[in-house]
């Protein structure tokens, strides 16, 4: 018997990152930069910083999952990791498409604490299991998701090897 799967579209990931907009806003949180964790997030926090009207977005990169329910065993921030100097006051909103067990955004709030004022995170999706409840998020599943992006094989495969830390 297949999984029920949760299937998102490009329309809703217009429409979904609008809803997660407004509810920034409608929260009051006004945020100085918005931290997409690549590659899930890099939507979510470029549409974020439209609708926000917020320039400062960055990307990080956390290697954490192989294939589908597939992981390492803990996160791993790649290289180059933003350089938070003189933002010990900044607001940051952390962008992602989904917190599954939420280690991915755990590690990125780590990175995060005493480098800056004050984090909040965004998701598309949020799952009932994830370690972070979220700030933010557009809908809630225990299904596993087809985002538009990942739904096709890719184009190229290429052979990734497990890199030691």
């Amino acid at each position: 018997m297949a999984v029920e799967r949760e299937r998102m579209t490009w329309a809703d990931l217009g429409t979904s990152t609008r809803r997660l907009a407004e509810t920034v806003a409608a929260d009051g949180y006004d945020p100085d930069m918005i931290l997409s964790i690549a590659r899930g997030g890099l939507l979510v926090g470029a549409a974020l910083g439209y609708a926000l009207s917020v320039k400062n977005v960055y990307t990080m990169n956390v290697e954490y999952y192989t294939g589908v329910d597939e992981r390492l065993e803990v996160p791993r921030i790649l290289p180059p990791a933003p350089d938070f100097v003189d933002l010990q006051d900044a607001r940051i909103l952390i962008a992602d498409d989904v917190a599954d067990t939420g280690h991915t955004l755990e590690s990125v709030q780590e990175f995060c604490a005493g480098k800056v004022g004050e984090v909040r995170v965004a998701v598309l999706y949020e799952k009932p299991h994830t370690v972070v409840p979220c700030d933010y998020v557009w809908r809630r599943t225990d299904r596993w998701i087809d985002f538009p992006w990942s739904a096709q094989e890719p184009v190229v495969v290429r052979a990734h090897a497990v890199r030691d830390a």
